[in-house]
């Protein structure tokens, strides 16, 4: 199977340890060394993963990941920097990344990550078994088909990312059960997924944003104090 990543990172050197090392996993690695070449790159190419730095001349890490949300490109990214505070992961989480690895790195960890993530794009082009796939999802005003990857919510389409489209799928198939973050990290992003809680609550708030009525007050996707989230079909009658 062919797999190809994108790398857009400004040091040289780092650049080159990440292509030399990742080209292990893929069949094409390209690297680039701009942030509005490296956008160029990410929007025309097809890839499987996206290896992208914060600090960037030309245009941020964040900016990048932002835009290609906005556009709807559902491909992983693996934020790469420097800047590994709370707050910076959150806002790297919120821009869209699916992970967040800071530097200096262990090269053994990053491509174990960059693994984990080609894996997930693997999975996700082969898509679900076929007899899934027979009849679309519907509960309530949701309606998710399971073959286009595509979710509507009373009629009107929603734009989502892979990630975000696969927790709306998880908590729709398990109504009414309450499930911890990290229980949703490995049902969702795989077991073998070494994230943050922050990742969960990023992804939750953005799905919020895009199905509740009121996302500061959720109705269907609810928050269980001290345990976690539940979707709540109840709701939906």
């Amino acid at each position: 199977m062919q797999q190809r990543i994108l790398i857009i990172e400004d040091d040289p050197d780092i650049g080159v340890l990440l292509q030399m090392h990742t080209s292990a996993c893929a069949t094409e690695v390209r690297l680039e060394q701009n942030g509005a070449r490296g956008l160029l790159a990410a929007q025309s190419g097809v890839w499987d993963l996206i290896v992208l730095d914060w600090i960037l001349p030309g245009l941020d890490g964040v900016t990048i990941c932002s835009r290609l949300r906005a556009h709807r490109h559902a491909l992983p990214i693996l934020m790469l920097t420097a800047r590994a505070t709370e707050p910076d992961r959150i806002h790297g989480l919120d821009a869209g990344a699916d992970d967040y690895v800071q530097k200096p790195f262990s090269v053994q960890e990053l491509c174990a990550r960059v693994r984990a993530q080609l894996r997930r794009a693997a999975a996700l082009r082969v898509g679900p078994a076929p007899e899934l796939l027979r009849s679309p999802l519907a509960v309530g005003p949701f309606l998710l088909d399971r073959e286009a990857r595509t979710a509507c919510i009373a009629g009107r389409p929603l734009s989502l990312t892979t990630r975000e489209y696969d927790l709306l799928t998880f908590f729709v198939e398990n109504p009414r059960r309450t499930f911890t973050r990290e229980q949703l990290l490995a049902g969702v992003w795989g077991a073998g997924f070494d994230g943050y809680d922050h990742t969960v609550n990023s992804h939750i708030n953005r799905l919020r944003a895009k199905i509740e009525p009121n996302p500061a007050v959720p109705r269907y996707l609810v928050t269980v104090w001290g345990v976690g989230y539940r979707f709540d079909a109840d709701a939906l009658q």
